[in-house]
């Protein structure tokens, strides 16, 4: 064997050594799900990052939905480095940077394939730039299926006049005020607490993706969907910046390959999703699509909302998109 052969066994021994030192940590992944490969699109995203991270030697575990806490427990740990990967929601890495804000409001992306250009034009490593100071890095955005729509328990829902008498079940006060906008009224409501509050009449729908009452069993009380394609659909994948700056530059390296095999698998289960209208109809349960009119008049009425947006942050996801 000659001298460089030896460099370049020794080197690569080296790489596969390090990567594989990180087996005695065991990486743990909270998931926001069940373990349903079908159904959820989280659940698809973390399988394969868990998968990939296994086959270059690191160990995980995947705790079921709720094991390790709420969203703002799971998010506090995730910061003090005491989880490692995290499913979830979106609309708190706001907080720590403006750069999510497009992907949170109603109406303003009409496809992935727009919003996977601006990622990975720039706008991930923006995001992160931001969130990472406290402590959370974004590994990237799972999609749930087709974008968010209406459901409810009263009748059909074809135009924002339509839902003068609903009170929507809200996430939070934001929400709230995309119902007002919309000539409707909303009142926030703790997912746990959401099958009760719609059987009750507390709530009398809410807007998600089309699999979340079959996910969740819902399809006995609620009866009407409208496929107002409101918002995609998204959950944050967060990684504590603590654990990720303490692997070595070959175990990161894995760790974002990882992310990004995660992302297409996510993305590929996602080319299927229109089934998810044929199972509502299967369930007893009444979809309607709207008119381009219609769709129109719910995108102009949310229009006020995109203003919140920093121009900066806007002209940002603009560019990328555009390549610039």
């Amino acid at each position: 064997m000659n001298k460089w052969n030896w460099v370049a066994k020794s080197l690569a021994l080296t790489a596969a050594l390090a990567v594989a030192s990180v087996s005695a940590q065991t990486v743990k992944i909270a998931l926001d799900s069940g373990k349903d490969l079908e159904n959820s699109g989280t659940y698809v995203w973390a399988n394969a990052f868990s998968k990939h991270l296994q086959s270059k030697g690191f160990k995980t575990q995947e705790f079921e939905r709720g094991a390790l806490g709420n969203e703002a427990e799971k998010l506090d740990q995730i910061q003090q480095g005491l989880l490692e990967v995290s499913m979830s929601d979106t609309k708190a890495v706001a907080k720590f940077d403006a750069h999510v804000m497009p992907l949170i409001m109603p109406y303003y992306f009409r496809d992935w394939a727009t919003v996977d250009k601006g990622l990975n034009g720039g706008i991930l490593a923006k995001i992160n730039a931001g969130s990472s100071k406290q402590g959370v890095r974004v590994l990237g955005l799972a999609s749930l299926g087709s974008a968010a729509g209406i459901f409810n328990t009263k009748h059909p829902v074809n135009s924002p006049k339509d839902m003068a008498d609903l009170r929507m079940r809200a996430l939070d006060e934001t929400q709230v005020g995309v119902y007002k906008l919309w000539g409707s009224t909303g009142t926030i409501v703790a997912w746990d607490e959401v099958a009760n509050a719609l059987q009750t009449g507390i709530a009398d729908g809410y807007l998600n993706p089309p699999i979340v009452p079959l996910m969740f069993g819902h399809t006995g009380f609620i009866k009407f969907y409208t496929d107002a394609q409101v918002a995609l659909s998204t959950r944050a994948v967060l990684a504590s910046e603590t654990w990720f700056q303490g692997l070595n530059s070959a175990q990161q390296k894995v760790v974002l390959e990882a992310a990004a095999a995660a992302t297409q698998a996510n993305r590929k289960w996602m080319e299927g999703r229109k089934v998810e209208l044929d199972k509502l109809r299967a369930a007893g349960m009444q979809v309607t699509s709207l008119s381009e009119q219609s769709w129109n008049e719910f995108k102009q009425l949310s229009q006020p909302l995109h203003s919140k947006i920093p121009a900066p942050v806007a002209e940002a996801w603009q560019q990328a998109i555009a390549g610039r």
